[in-house]
């Protein structure tokens, strides 16, 4: 029986290169010539945007409601169809989550629905671009300016994705980037924050120094550095940095690739389209190739489905779980009814989806599923 395995960490073969030069070079604490190389390569791609890598995505949420202020009674709107560290970061400044519906077509936020939501307390929107798609970010900017709140843009999946041209992370005030694992680039765990609101530079980069003014200590802006603000320790070191060069110097060879996969799945899937729900990609939104996602008719349907690629030796899974509906957040939800969020949570199924697949496994996954149907 094949064995079809849901994730494998894809290496372009300079990782351990770039490791030992930066073992090499005596400075392994973080903020040394790769992390600095990972700044300007993604910035460069980020429209110019202040970069800083972090340890995680989550870090880097962390970090943008440091940024914000955000307070104990502060309110943030977001998707309740997304990871939980999405609104972690804000729990833990004391903010009170609203939690928005998903798109009846896609998983990600009901643009429609965050406007009636808002109240005078309402500091912050975080849309979350499901795999690498992109919300409407005009009507959320909209939104954002008539009511003078912030955009934190959670992009964990969404490097090299793209709204109206414009690359996402780098469109609200700021944004988040995931380099764990299971993502299209990756460095073990790691992430990086975007700050596209320059008003926000200076301030981004002490929180990320541990409340300190050491960056422009080293660069000799300051004659000695202290506490001046709140802070934690963000910077990962720098082998992760140089793990993390190593895969955005091949952004372009290991993109083309996942796209190949992508393109196989759903021309195969078509023939299907009647029955599942295939992934939607609106006209102003790219895809960037980070997962293949559909949908079943019943969460019964799903569960059946599973059960059975799992005995054929392919890892497919569920996703995320509302989390208005967890264990932690629902006795605080406000009794709203998010009706598609509670359907992705029952209905959606991902394909396994790395660069180590054959043209021929992507065939079989998809065989199994049109039998499974038929």
């Amino acid at each position: 029986m094949k064995q079809i395995g849901f994730n494998i960490p894809y290496l372009t073969g300079s990782e351990t290169e770039y490791i030992h030069d930066a073992v090499a070079r005596k400075m392994l604490s973080g903020n040394g010539t790769y992390t600095k190389k990972c700044h300007e390569f993604l910035s460069n791609r980020l429209d110019g945007s202040k970069v800083l890598l972090t340890s995680s995505c989550t870090d880097a949420l962390e970090m943008s409601a440091l940024l914000l202020s955000i307070e104990q009674g502060d309110e943030v709107i977001m998707p309740s169809y997304t990871f939980v560290s999405t609104a972690n970061a804000f729990v833990l400044r004391g903010a009170k989550i609203v939690f928005v519906d998903s798109r009846p077509d896609h998983p990600g936020i009901d643009e429609t629905k965050i406007e009636e939501l808002i109240t005078s307390k309402t500091r912050v929107i975080v849309p979350v671009h499901y795999a690498g798609v992109a919300c409407d970010m005009d009507k959320i900017l909209q939104i954002a300016r008539k009511y003078n709140l912030a955009v934190v843009e959670d992009a964990a999946q969404a490097i090299d994705s793209f709204y109206k041209g414009v690359p996402l992370g780098a469109i609200g005030d700021m944004g988040a980037y995931s380099f764990h694992e299971t993502k299209n680039l990756i460095s073990g765990e790691g992430g990086c924050l975007i700050v596209k609101n320059k008003d926000l530079n200076a301030r981004s980069e002490i929180i990320w120094e541990k409340g300190t003014n050491r960056s422009a200590f080293w660069r000799g802006e300051v004659d000695k550095y202290g506490w001046v603000d709140l802070g934690s320790s963000f910077l990962p070191s720098e082998l992760t940095a140089a793990f993390l060069y190593a895969q955005l110097e091949h952004l372009e060879s290991i993109q083309n690739r996942r796209k190949e996969i992508w393109n196989i799945y759903r021309n195969a899937l078509n023939s299907i389209g009647h029955k599942i729900g295939l992934p939607f990609i609106p006209e102003y939104a790219t895809n960037n190739a980070h997962m293949f996602y559909f949908t079943c008719k019943s969460e019964e349907q799903r569960n059946a489905l599973l059960k059975q690629l799992n005995a054929q030796g392919i890892n497919a899974v569920f996703h995320y779980q509302s989390l208005h509906n967890s264990q932690f957040f629902k006795p605080k939800h406000d009794g709203r009814i998010l009706e598609n969020a509670d359907k992705y949570s029952s209905t959606l199924v991902r394909l396994p989806f790395h660069l180590s697949l054959t043209d021929d496994q992507v065939k079989y996954v998809a065989e199994a599923i049109i039998k499974f149907f038929n």
